[in-house]
């Protein structure tokens, strides 16, 4: 009897541990038929800033993959990823920066809050075969996707465009607790995922020696969308910006009443042919991510340089200064606060042709070629020199200006989609 009680216990224990590893590993397959052909982008920071995960979202969607776009959803993103019916934004809150008690407590409340709110999000989702995080800001998300992978059987792949930590060094000091707390947690944590992507070589060498970490360089490629602005168009904006600012007004109003002027440009009503401005003045262009690795001092001062230089009776034309649009010649100011990341803007300031004078920092070789596409300088005093040798015979096509633009369109720049094709495609395909 005692035997039989035994027997009788154990499969009336076993009968319904059976079944529910049953159920489990059915449940878990059912999750993963539908999980295989989706994935989650996840941005800590505002999705309309962050070009790079936009274009790694419109990439998969492009290639069958259904996407969930996690992110703050402060600036608009581009029109195709709001007409992609792939692509679902997932908009997620941002807590009020506190103003009481000390910056210690007010971070750790906004990391906890960011923890909880973005798991959250993650779990209500439906189940993915990937989830891609933009690192940085990698604190407290990386973690959090990281286990969220883990109970949804997803893989994590963490796409390193800087160090976190070097970035918060250029605020507190390099030495300060927070930041030294933040590199041993960017450091343990980034060893978690399956498949680590980064955006230069440099960076990739230094993850390897340093972190232990095995990456893959994916380079920063322009989007198709970027391309050379043809006159008739920059003639467009220059008249609408006309009616704004000043600089961009002409100087003298056309004699012929058929004649539409801007500064650079004019257009003949008649015939509609756009033609460039006699005399007009050089169209310098810079952007910036308002971030602590950017010294706009340094182009001011170079401004002032060269100003003196047209005072000095140097034969120089005038120039115009603005932050984003169709130019001439582009400036980059951005230093990389860990040495081993690449200005985008750059990359998509040579998918429309224009010629770049970058501010020198230790991998920018692996983008600028200088005197090949731009000149490389290491000050406000090198980049006035540029733009004296660069605009000393402007706008003669035979210029150094001119030279480095054909450089360009003679160079059949890979665009980011054949690019994400060779080298993430078949990451995440043979994974």
């Amino acid at each position: 009897m005692a035997a039989s009680y035994v027997a009788l216990l154990a499969v009336s224990v076993t009968l319904p541990l059976l079944l529910l590893l049953l159920l489990l590993v059915a449940w878990k397959r059912w999750r993963w038929g539908r999980a295989s052909r989706h994935v989650m982008v996840v941005v800590l920071g505002d999705l309309g800033r962050s070009p790079r995960m936009q274009y790694h979202a419109l990439s998969l969607a492009k290639n069958g993959f259904s996407v969930t776009l996690l992110g703050f959803c402060n600036s608009r993103p581009r029109e195709e990823l709001l007409q992609s019916d792939r692509i679902q934004i997932v908009s997620l809150t941002e807590l009020p920066r506190l103003t009481v008690g000390p910056h210690i407590l007010q971070y750790g409340v906004k990391v906890v809050f960011q923890a909880v709110h973005l798991l959250w999000k993650l779990m209500c989702r439906d189940p993915a075969a990937y989830i891609f995080l933009q690192n940085p800001p990698g604190l407290p998300a990386i973690a959090v996707c990281w286990f969220a992978a883990c109970l949804c059987g997803s893989k994590l792949v963490i796409d390193w465009h800087n160090y976190g930590y070097s970035i918060m060094g250029l605020v507190h000091g390099p030495g300060h607790r927070l930041v030294l707390l933040a590199k041993w947690y960017e450091k343990l944590c980034g060893r978690l995922s399956h498949l680590n992507l980064c955006v230069t070589n440099a960076m990739r060498e230094d993850l390897a020696e340093n972190w232990g970490i095995k990456a893959v360089t994916v380079y920063d490629k322009p989007a198709s969308f970027f391309k050379e602005t043809p006159l008739d168009l920059q003639h467009q904006l220059f008249m609408k910006l006309s009616r704004i600012y000043s600089v961009f007004r002409a100087r003298s109003e056309p004699s012929d009443l058929d004649m539409e002027r801007s500064a650079f440009t004019e257009r003949d009503a008649q015939s509609a042919v756009v033609t460039h401005l006699h005399g007009r003045p050089a169209l310098l262009v810079s952007s910036t991510s308002w971030t602590e690795d950017e010294d706009f001092s340094v182009l001011l001062a170079a401004l002032e340089k060269f100003e003196q230089l047209i005072n000095d009776g140097e034969s120089l034309p005038s120039l115009v200064c603005v932050i984003t649009g169709s130019a001439d010649l582009g400036v980059c100011l951005h230093r990389s606060s860990s040495g081993l990341d690449l200005p985008m803007k750059v990359v998509d300031m040579f998918g429309c042709c224009l010629p770049v004078c970058a501010v020198n920092f230790p991998c920018l070789h692996e983008l600028v070629k200088h005197e090949e596409n731009g000149l490389v300088f290491e000050d406000a005093q090198g980049l006035a020199a540029q733009l004296q040798l660069l605009l000393s015979k402007f706008p003669d096509p035979a210029g150094k200006l001119n030279r480095f633009r054909e450089n360009l369109r003679e160079s059949e720049q890979l665009r980011w989609d054949e690019s994400w094709k060779q080298t993430v495609l078949p990451l995440i395909s043979d994974t």
